[in-house]
């Protein structure tokens, strides 16, 4: 988990929060525009790919159509409690499976394209 925290530290975030006057953290700003306008200003400009790690976030981006691929990894581990992640999705989502990724601890990850009806 240690190299997971370093690397992840070192990839630039940006938060959306009401609430939030700072992130301290380094590489975390805060967002200046609404959600949706932020991130359909982030998906004009060329560059990486715009990672998309919080539940709620998924859930709006998701609910706007703003949402291009997903990546789902499942661990071979029932918890058996948790929130659900697609509780609160208002339409149907058909998924369209563009790959699979196998890792040595028996994870699987999973690379989905929404698509619509």
């Amino acid at each position: 988990m240690d190299d997971f925290a370093i690397s992840i530290d070192k990839v630039p975030k940006l938060v959306s929060s009401n609430t939030l006057k700072d992130t301290n953290w380094n590489t975390a700003k805060l967002s200046d525009k609404p959600l949706n306008e932020k991130v359909l200003e982030l998906k004009k400009q060329s560059g990486k790919d715009i990672s998309v790690g919080s539940r709620s976030l998924i859930v709006q981006l998701l609910n706007s159509n703003l949402i291009d691929e997903f990546q789902i990894c499942v661990h071979p581990i029932i918890e058996g409690q948790g929130l659900k992640l697609f509780d609160q999705i208002k339409e149907r989502i058909k998924l369209k499976l563009l790959k699979t990724t196998t890792l040595t601890s028996g994870s699987i990850i999973l690379y989905y394209e929404p698509t619509l009806d």
